[in-house]
């Protein structure tokens, strides 16, 4: 019998720029009597990462480009959000009016660079919170943080809800990997009849996260860390460039 578990633990704290979010993480599974065993992945989402970095910005401090200015009445977007877009973006994929799809410049595809507004403490007219600069680094000092305050050093994630062009919805996506892979290669394997698979690989990062972004929700469930436990991991240290695609191996442009 093969089994899975996942816990969301009370994350009762605000997290705020500056904070120790290693030590924030280890008091809350304390909290609910959980120790942290050697192939446990930690899951966190993206805004208490970028929260805990300081990625916050004040829209009365952005200045909008001729260009953000042009998009935003494309889009009917505040233009100081869009330039923040822009300034997170490699490229601009598509514009309409309510959303603005760009290549972030970590490589991924998705809407308005990522960039949020909720579930984010508005100052003055607003503000916005940005991705981490490095979800890999952020992951791997996490990482090394928590190993330091509990002996053990999880597997760790970040995870961010993202859409996807040929499906309605979000789904929770790994956009930060340390001590796990992100993609899992099966190629070679053979099938329940010894065939080989030849091409086969899985999104390995993105299962885990779409699992765990059932338990942390998209609005007022203040869960924003989920123990996984039970994996079959492979102690590989991926990251989560693994699963963008190469702009060469893209068929749709």
């Amino acid at each position: 019998m093969a089994g899975l578990t996942l816990t969301a633990p009370a994350f009762p704290h605000m997290v705020a720029p500056g904070d120790d979010l290693a030590g924030l993480i280890a008091d809350a599974l304390a909290g609910e009597g959980l120790v942290l065993e050697p192939d446990d992945v930690l899951v966190l989402a993206q805004k208490i990462v970028s929260k805990a970095e300081g990625r916050l910005v004040r829209l009365a401090d952005v200045t909008p480009s001729p260009r953000a200015t042009e998009l935003a009445e494309v889009t009917a977007k505040d233009a100081r959000l869009v330039e923040l877009v822009l300034s997170e973006a490699s490229e601009v994929v598509r514009a309409r009016r309510g959303v603005i799809i760009v290549r972030h410049r970590l490589g991924m595809v998705l809407a308005n660079a990522g960039i949020d507004q909720s579930n984010v403490t508005q100052e003055g007219d607003g503000t916005a919170l940005l991705l981490p600069a490095d979800p890999d680094a952020s992951c791997a000092a996490l990482r090394d943080r928590l190993a330091s305050l509990t002996g053990v050093a999880p597997a760790v994630m970040i995870v961010d809800s993202v859409g996807r062009a040929w499906r309605n919805g979000t789904i929770g996506t790994a956009i930060g990997i340390a001590g796990a892979p992100g993609l899992a290669n099966l190629r070679g394997r053979p099938d329940l009849f010894h065939r080989p698979l030849m091409t086969t690989e899985v999104g390995f990062a993105d299962e885990v996260a779409a699992a765990a972004s059932l338990l942390m929700g998209q609005a007022a469930e203040g869960r924003p860390l989920v123990l996984v436990r039970g994996l079959s991991l492979s102690r590989r240290d991926g990251s989560a460039a693994e699963l963008i695609r190469p702009l060469q191996q893209d068929m749709f442009r």
